[in-house]
C-alpha cells in the first residue's frame, strides 16, 4: 500500500492568493539586438513555480521522528515529496545554519531540527512552547508545531 504524500495542493485561484510573480523585467530585454548577439542564451520565460502545495504534513512527520536514524527519515520524506527542497527548511545539516524557531508560511512557526553527530534528528531548542510565545501581530492566527497561541483567553 502506497502511503500519502507529505504534501498537499491548495486553491491558488482563489481571490487575493500572493503568487510572487516577478520577473515581468525580462520582457523588456528578449528580442533586442543585444540579446540576439549574445552567445549565452536565456532560459524559458516560465521557470518553475510550485505555488500552491503546503508542505504542513512533512513538518509534522519530520517532529514525530525527533530522535530517529536521519537517513532513514530523509529516504522515506523524499519519497513520499514532489521535491527535496522543502526537507530542508525546517532541517538543518550544518551547525552555523540551525535556528531555535522556523517561519514557514505567514503566521506558521515550527521548532527548527538539526542532524547531531549519530545521525539523529533532534530538535534545536526542545524547551520552547507554544504558551510561552508571543504574536507580532493580533490580526492573524499565529501557530507553533500546529497548536494556535497568542489568542485572548475565552
Amino acid at each position: 500500500m502506497e502511503k500519502k504524500p507529505l504534501y498537499r495542493k491548495v486553491n491558488t485561484t482563489a481571490h487575493n492568493v500572493w503568487r510572487n510573480n516577478q520577473g515581468s523585467h525580462y520582457r523588456y530585454e528578449r528580442n533586442t539586438k543585444a540579446e540576439r548577439r549574445s552567445e549565452a542564451t536565456r532560459g524559458s520565460m516560465h521557470g518553475i513555480k510550485h505555488h500552491g502545495y503546503d508542505y504542513t504534513p512533512l513538518f509534522r512527520f519530520l517532529l514525530s521522528r525527533v530522535g530517529g536514524n536521519w537517513d532513514e527519515i530523509y529516504s522515506e520524506a523524499v519519497a513520499r515529496l514532489d521535491r527535496p527542497e522543502p526537507v530542508f527548511w525546517m532541517v538543518s545539516i550544518h551547525e552555523d545554519d540551525r535556528e531555535d524557531i522556523v517561519r514557514l508560511g505567514e503566521s506558521s512557526y515550527f521548532n527548527g531540527l538539526y542532524v547531531d553527530e549519530q545521525k539523529r534528528l533532534q530538535i534545536v531548542n526542545p524547551d520552547l512552547k507554544a504558551e510561552e510565545m508571543k504574536p507580532h501581530c493580533q490580526c492573524c492566527t499565529h501557530t507553533f508545531n500546529g497548536v494556535v497561541f497568542g489568542l485572548p483567553p475565552d
